[in-house]
């Protein structure tokens, strides 16, 4: 079991339970998944075969291509084409990506002061994106092939019912917000 697995079991649930009151087990946010995800704006298949290896170094998880569904002309897409790669990750990988992330990703971003989060958030899901990649040490080690990835879209999935709920197990994470 993870460090994040278990604080969440033994701290987390608890403090959820004394915060908002739920009636049935089933109604405690919990973290259901994390989705990664790369958009290229181009199909230049080096940049998305560099984004698929990347992740795969970054979750130790096999990615999948994502294509586009129809033709962009100004960006020269055509339809079928790939234009990006996502990684989803349930149960003991997403604690560990979370866990990577707290303790070594995020600390080492330069100028890091929190992740912006906004007002009018609404649904169960929170995303936000990381810019600087070079800070995972699986693609520290080849620094030069992955110089030119586009940002990361990391997407935290809960099963929550209010803003106030999300804002709450997310910090509870240890994840710091400012608000925009």
């Amino acid at each position: 079991m993870n460090i994040l697995e278990n604080y969440y079991k033994k701290v987390i649930r608890r403090d959820l339970v004394n915060k908002f009151s739920y009636t049935r087990l089933e109604e405690i946010p919990r973290l259901k998944k994390i989705i990664l995800n790369f958009g290229c704006k181009s199909s230049e298949i080096k940049i998305v075969a560099l984004a698929l290896l990347s992740l795969e170094l970054i979750t130790m998880k096999q990615g999948s291509l994502i294509k586009s569904k129809r033709p962009n002309v100004v960006l020269k897409i055509r339809k079928g084409n790939p234009v990006g790669c996502l990684v989803v990750l349930r149960n003991i990988a997403m604690y560990n990506f979370l866990f990577k992330l707290l303790s070594e990703v995020l600390p080492n971003l330069k100028s890091f002061t929190g992740i912006a989060f906004s007002k009018k958030l609404t649904g169960p899901s929170f995303s936000f994106t990381l810019k600087d990649l070079i800070n995972f040490k699986e693609l520290e080690r080849q620094f030069y092939l992955f110089t030119n990835l586009p940002p990361l879209n990391v997407t935290l999935v809960t099963n929550v019912k209010t803003k106030q709920e999300l804002l709450y197990l997310l910090s509870s994470f240890k994840l710091t917000f400012i608000t925009r």
